[in-house]
């Protein structure tokens, strides 16, 4: 009786938090909210006890008691909210895995909302690189509930802010390990989560863990992408506080429809496998006898060889380093006699080339011109595989710096790499990041006025 009359309002709210009593702690939780909720500002007394211990966060978003519980995640919701990015970086370190393991995985839904929330504004005030790495090891956590939560909210979180702000590959990296999980609701999340990438990744995003799944899991994900392939481009669906503060000083700057178009062009366009790769060394795979074998004499030799080149170097992106020796030995393959032989040597000229991107930029001219001359094979196979091989090497770089060969191509005595060439050119103009300048123009201009009077 004595407990029920004590008047444990008088107490700090730091001791109430620690209160062996659950009702005590409960009734502290519920005012600390409030009191936060009543600070004018972040710099507040208000907030200082529980910036200086972030234990007593830890304890009341794992609170025994689960009424207890809800109302601790919703204080620290309301903490976070009105404290500011000073809240989050001094309590994030002690919370997120507590609010997983205790939070999320409640049979509350009130309280799974509220830990949800507090993720979210965890990313909100600061960054997501914090908190997406503390649930990235809450996904080797034994029960199989714990790893489901994770995943769920991984869902929501990347739903709510999209890749651009939440960098998808370490998440990408762990999708295999849970869908070979044992535990079927794990393997649901995992789906979930999966499909929610898909609408901001497209295709892309199979580069990184593809190829680790199970053919039937394959094919039950290409059935979910299905449906997102109709729907629109996702969009940012929360801000960050620092996004919010632009967006209110935008909005005392410009009218409503200036804002709204600055936000549709901060969308984030279509996803390169590229941009998610991470580069391979592909050097060290080149065998050591590719060279010997390169200088035989027999045509099956130098095709096995750039069969290996090949192999090696067919992957998404390349980490950049020496090819000086590589491109000259690709470059002399175009006079080989054997197709066989050039058309592979196109094909690793086109991977590389995709590989390196603007690492590539620097072999442009020793490579290009050959490849041209090379131009003249009739064989359809062939001619795609050179066309492919110009193309990947013009994405490395740019029409001012392939213009002069083009112009020069375009005057060849064969009619064969003439037309071809054209071919060449006409998908340059296409795909050009820049414009061509006014000179240029006239240049192209000319060399198709006077292809217009061949014979």
């Amino acid at each position: 009786m004595a407990d029920q009359e004590e008047d444990f309002s008088s107490l700090p709210l730091p001791d109430r938090f620690a209160h062996k009593n659950w009702k005590v702690r409960k009734q502290g939780y519920e005012d600390a909210a409030k009191t936060f909720e009543t600070t004018p500002d972040e710099s507040d007394p208000a907030f200082r006890p529980f910036l200086l211990d972030s234990s007593l966060w830890k304890g009341a978003v794992a609170d025994s008691n689960v009424a207890a519980q809800q109302d601790g995640i919703n204080a620290l919701c309301s903490f976070l909210k009105y404290g500011g990015q000073q809240a989050c970086t001094k309590s994030r370190n002690v919370t997120v895995t507590p609010i997983v393991e205790k939070g999320l995985s409640s049979t509350r839904a009130a309280t799974k909302q509220s830990a949800l929330e507090a993720l979210l504004l965890y990313i909100e005030l600061d960054k997501p690189d914090p908190i997406i790495d503390d649930l990235l090891q809450c996904l080797n956590n034994k029960q199989p509930k714990i790893i489901s939560a994770t995943l769920t909210a991984l869902t929501a979180i990347f739903h709510a802010y999209g890749i651009k702000i939440v960098d998808p590959k370490p998440v990408l990296k762990a999708l295999p390990k849970v869908f070979g999980h044992a535990d079927k609701n794990v393997r649901a999340e995992a789906q979930k989560l999966a499909v929610e990438l898909y609408r901001w990744l497209r295709e892309a995003m199979k580069t990184l863990f593809w190829g680790e799944l199970k053919p039937v899991q394959q094919q039950d994900l290409e059935k979910l992408f299905e449906a997102v392939k109709q729907e629109p481009p996702p969009r940012q669906e929360r801000l960050l506080r620092s996004q919010q503060a632009v967006e209110a000083a935008s909005a005392g700057a410009q009218q409503d429809g200036d804002i709204e178009t600055e936000a549709e062009e901060d969308q984030p366009g279509e996803i390169d496998a590229f941009d998610l790769a991470e580069p391979v060394d592909v050097l060290s795979k080149v065998p050591a006898d590719f060279q010997e074998n390169m200088a035989s004499s027999k045509w099956k030799d130098r095709k096995d060889a750039l069969d290996a080149l090949y192999a090696a170097v067919n992957t998404d992106r390349i980490k950049d380093g020496s090819f000086d020796e590589i491109v000259a030995v690709l470059a002399k393959s175009m006079k080989d006699a054997n197709i066989a032989v050039v058309t592979v040597a196109a094909n690793c000229i086109e991977c590389i080339a995709k590989g390196l991107r603007h690492g590539f930029a620097k072999y442009r001219s020793r490579i290009m011109p050959p490849i041209m001359e090379r131009l003249k094979e009739k064989k359809q196979s062939v001619a795609d595989a050179l066309g492919a091989a110009l193309d990947a090497v013009f994405a490395s770089t740019g029409l001012s710096e392939c213009l002069e060969d083009i112009l020069e191509f375009l005057k060849h005595k064969n009619p064969q790499v003439k037309s071809e060439t054209l071919k060449f050119l006409i998908r340059c103009l296409r795909t050009t990041r820049a414009a061509p300048s006014k000179p240029e123009v006239k240049l192209i201009a000319e060399a198709a006025t006077k292809l217009l009077t061949d014979d």
